[in-house]
Formats: C-alpha cells, structure tokens, sequence
C-alpha cells in the first residue's frame, strides 16, 4: 500500500485523506501539502459531532491531527527503500481547543539532510520533530513532539 500511496500527488493525498473516515467524522481537514512534502497544514473544527462532554476538542483528536504526518513527509522525501516510524509522540495540552485548532508540520530540507546524514553513517535516523497547535486566534492550544525511526528497507 506504501508504495501505491507514494504514487499520488501531494493534492491527490490531501483529497484522499479527507475522505478517511476517521479524519472525515473527527473533523479534521488536511488544508495543505507542500508539491514538495516539505510541510503540511491541517486543521480540526469543533463542533457537535466531535466535541467531549467539557465542549471542547478530544485530546485524542488533537494528537491524531499530527500522529502520520512527519513520517510521511519524510517517507515521500527519502522515496522507495526506506522505513520510516513513529518511536514516540507526546502532546502537551495547554489550553481547551474551542473553534479551530491548526497545525503546520515542516519537514525542511535541513532536517532531511541530517535523516540522510544519519542513514549514511549509521544505517538508521532518529530524530525529533515538534509542531504547535494552535487557536483561530493564535494562542497555543498544544504542543506535539514526534522522534522519527528511518532505516533503509531491506528486500
């Protein structure tokens, strides 16, 4: 499946993932992927479908608005021949998400060159990206970090 989805355009990924239905019935949008995957920008809406008894955003669903995201980056990057996996997340809650909650993820070319840099010397690449979620307003509602494992596939 990896390499089916590797295959689509970046706009061709956004519509696709729109349509999953966890994203879809949680709210949560893919507004933007860079042609060259070097950042994603999605957004969750709070509404009465997806809000939790407090009223505001599930924590849940503000982690998932990140959980895939910099590994796929980095996974079209690199291209065929590589494994790339989330080791560990965390979120830091730090004020109710109401309305609209936003996140953009880079992965720059910088931090792909120190993946590559990794994988040359050592074989595999583990590193550390973080992202802030925030409110239609601007103020901080979470703050996501994500250490990446990347190896070269073996066949």
């Amino acid at each position: 499946m990896a390499n089916t989805l590797r295959k689509l355009s970046a706009g061709q990924f956004r519509l696709m993932t729109n349509a999953y239905p966890v994203f879809l019935m949680g709210g949560i949008r893919i507004e933007h992927v860079a042609d060259d995957w070097s950042s994603i920008t999605v957004r969750h809406k709070v509404s009465g479908w997806n809000k939790n008894h407090a009223g505001v955003a599930f924590g849940g669903i503000l982690s998932m608005m990140t959980d895939p995201f910099f590994g796929l980056m980095a996974l079209w990057q690199l291209g065929d021949g590589h494994r790339v996996w989330n080791t560990t997340a965390t979120t830091d809650f730090v004020r109710p998400g109401r309305g609209l909650v936003r996140v953009t993820m880079l992965m720059p070319p910088e931090d792909m060159a120190k993946i590559r840099g990794n994988l040359e010397v050592d074989g595999v690449s583990r590193t550390n990206h973080s992202a802030d979620l925030v409110s239609a307003d601007g103020e901080l509602v979470a703050r996501t970090s994500q250490e990446l494992y990347v190896r070269k596939h073996s066949r």
